[in-house]
């Protein structure tokens, strides 16, 4: 008897230090991270803060469409730039913690369905939200599914993103007419990349051009 009641508290021990394991794994994860930028108003200086933030999304960009614009400022919403960041948990009684209200998380908000999807289809098995380099490819592979399914421009990023939050069937049914805040938010985005697309127009060579190789009509390739 004794001996099965020790089994149980070596069982239940191990699970609490495997538990704690995992904790300690995730938040070392977080705190390796990238901390977001201070100044999130300024494209040329949140690059100048990740320069490779500028590569990433660049790559994006050639590889699926959506301006380099577009994919910080839909960021810069979703997540304002942190990488781990999900929706809160509801409270009950005001302090109880209880599920959270989707599967969202890291820079693009991803659900877990959707990123499925994309590292089946684009993306690969080491993909993960919380990189800044998946990220920006999401966006892009998934406004280019969007644009394949709906007809959206992909330099239109109101309604580029009303159907990144409301899904392509949600737009196409016009789910957004009747979510105000959603069309808030979208026409918010839309300002926001177009002060992005301004402002890297004045600094997007420094972040081309900024290894030894990139020199004459090497520049930006």
């Amino acid at each position: 008897m004794r001996g099965c009641v020790e089994n149980k508290r070596a069982v239940r021990t191990g699970r609490l230090l495997l538990a704690a394991g995992l904790s300690l794994l995730v938040s070392g994860c977080a705190m390796m991270a990238p901390s977001p930028p201070p100044d999130q108003s300024n494209i040329c200086e949140i690059f100048r803060e990740q320069p490779k933030w500028y590569d990433y999304a660049r790559a994006s960009e050639q590889a699926w469409g959506t301006p380099i614009a577009t994919q910080l400022a839909f960021i810069q919403q979703e997540s304002s730039f942190q990488s781990h960041v999900r929706p809160p948990r509801k409270r009950y009684l005001g302090f109880i913690p209880g599920p959270r209200p989707s599967s969202a998380r890291g820079y693009a908000q991803a659900l877990d369905p959707v990123w499925g999807e994309y590292r089946d289809d684009a993306g690969s098995t080491l993909a993960r939200r919380s990189h800044m380099k998946y990220a920006t490819d999401f966006i892009g592979w998934y406004n280019e599914r969007t644009h394949r399914q709906t007809g959206i421009s992909l330099h239109n990023p109101e309604h580029l993103y009303l159907a990144y939050h409301e899904g392509a069937g949600g737009y196409q049914r016009g789910t957004w007419r009747s979510k105000p805040a959603v069309q808030r938010v979208a026409s918010q985005v839309a300002a926001r990349t177009s002060r992005y697309q301004s402002q890297l127009s004045s600094c997007q060579a420094e972040f081309q051009c900024r290894r030894f190789y990139q020199f004459g009509p090497f520049c930006g390739t």
